[in-house]
């Protein structure tokens, strides 16, 4: 009798479990859908804006469509819908693996620029902290990803349609990049700790060429010079800040002009 009991109690469980997962599965309305159908209603909820809605739908395709090219097209829109809902890490994420599982896929232009555009658009408010923070706090990680992103894609795929706006790109992070640079420099420069501001106006110089920052980077090297009574390094400093920009506004005015800040074009 206790034996009999307990196979009862058993068959009971797994009839319960069995109608739980049958549940499940007249829950779940794409069960019976074709990849085709799944497909297009995720680009109905994508192009809707219902990103939330889109990456569940195009996750069950990618499985289903495994080995494919819609499971590819599939993750490349995932990865779309998780950056357009603000979900950067997601969609990196799933970047990084089409890149390494599809290396010779024709789409491999858009995931590079994709990548670019994701780490891009994460650091657009790289500047916001400018009267905020300690600008040597920033960290300039994202950029510099975007920028590589970019050049990969550039250099791999040149006439792709896509180069072009990655190229403008590029040169927006570059400058960018270099213009930080200064602004850090600056920031010591105005407290001053000119021992700071020559190492960050150096790096601007060193690592950047033909930029638009590079005068101030070199006003303030000047002045910090010349601040701690580094007379020569000062005059080498104004020697190539007027070689170099003859016509210069801190070659008066004691070096630092004031000006409106350069992210400001208001």
């Amino acid at each position: 009798m206790v034996v009999r009991a307990k196979l009862s109690v058993v068959a009971v469980l797994l009839a319960a479990l069995a109608a739980g997962c049958s549940s499940l599965k007249d829950d779940d309305k794409t069960a019976t859908w074709s990849p085709n159908k799944l497909y297009a209603e995720a680009k109905d909820e994508l192009n809707g804006g219902a990103y939330d809605k889109a990456i569940p739908l195009l996750e069950k395709l990618e499985g289903r469509a495994a080995g494919t090219p819609l499971a590819q097209q599939a993750q490349l829109d995932r990865a779309y819908a998780h950056y357009k809902a603000g979900e950067q890490a997601q969609a990196l994420a799933t970047l990084d693996r089409f890149i390494k599982l599809h290396p010779a896929s024709p789409a491999l232009d858009y995931a590079l620029y994709l990548k670019g555009i994701v780490n891009f658009n994460d650091n657009l408010g790289m500047f916001s902290f400018i009267s905020k923070q300690d600008l040597s706090e920033r960290d300039q990680k994202a950029a510099k990803e975007s920028f590589e992103a970019f050049r990969e894609l550039s250099s791999r795929f040149p006439d792709s349609k896509y180069a072009p706006d990655a190229k403008a790109r590029m040169t927006y992070i570059v400058n960018s990049l270099a213009q930080y640079e200064v602004h850090v420099a600056r920031f010591y420069y105005s407290r001053g700790a000119y021992v700071a501001a020559i190492n960050r106006a150096q790096n601007a110089v060193a690592d950047y060429r033909d930029v638009p920052a590079l005068e101030e980077a070199l006003a303030i090297l000047m002045r910090s010079y010349d601040a701690l009574g580094m007379t020569q390094m000062r005059d080498d400093m104004r020697r190539v800040l007027e070689q170099n920009y003859p016509k210069s506004a801190y070659l008066q005015n004691g070096g630092m002009p004031g000006q409106k800040p350069w992210w400001r074009i208001w």
